[in-house]
């Protein structure tokens, strides 16, 4: 930020183990957002390191980066980030043409997916004549169509109105009992009593990691 040095994060130390389910919390600018991003390797931090299933994230080429985010890591954001050309299924199949799968195994594992998320009768439909709620249905399907390790999601139900954002959350606790790793930011409490560990961030530092004492039941 021209001659000013901004420390995003500052000593931060954290482990997540696999199948943890964690939710990122603090208010804006606490570094969340940065944290996200290294987790996902789509910033690699400036000192200290970061390792991802026991290897040094730092010293990946960018090709590597690449591979692993597309095979380990799923992605939902805030905003969806769907292809507005595509169909939904197109949308969700997208992921396995970066991974070289032919189109039949696609477009079948794509299916499957969609299945999964509830939306087999929205498969062929695109993204604007979908709710927000299908849509982001349609972004957790494609993070999840190639069995990535981990879930990063962005503020996931930040765009949807109350009942909808129960029901993805609803999503959320059923993969990560299937096996996943969920990582959620959110600023929203009532979100956060989902995860079943909560960070808390503040001016770049780590403030609080504590269990979940909470954690919501799922809504029927």
């Amino acid at each position: 930020m021209g001659t000013q040095l901004i420390e995003a994060l500052k000593d931060v130390t954290l482990s997540i183990e696999k199948n943890e389910y964690v939710a990122l919390m603090g208010p804006s600018g606490s570094g969340k957002s940065t944290l996200m991003n290294i987790l996902g390797c789509l910033d690699t931090p400036s000192t200290g390191t970061y390792k991802l299933n026991g290897t040094e994230v730092s010293e990946m080429t960018d090709d590597e980066l690449a591979r692993i985010r597309n095979r380990e890591i799923g992605f939902v954001f805030q905003t969806f980030n769907l292809l507005p050309r595509l169909s939904a299924l197109e949308n969700v199949a997208l992921p396995m043409v970066y991974a070289g799968m032919n189109k039949a195994d696609r477009n079948e594992r794509a299916k499957q997916v969609m299945e999964m998320v509830g939306l087999t009768d929205r498969m062929h439909h695109k993204p604007n004549e979908l709710s927000g709620g299908q849509r982001q249905r349609v972004a957790i399907a494609r993070a999840l169509v190639n069995n990535p390790s981990i879930i990063l999601a962005d503020e996931p139900t930040g765009n949807l109105d109350t009942k909808t954002s129960y029901e993805i959350m609803n999503i959320f606790e059923e993969i990560n009992k299937k096996g996943n790793t969920v990582i959620l930011v959110t600023h929203e409490e009532d979100i956060a009593k989902y995860a079943k560990r909560v960070i808390r961030l503040r001016d770049g530092v780590l403030e609080t990691d504590m269990a979940n004492e909470q954690t919501k039941i799922s809504l029927v």
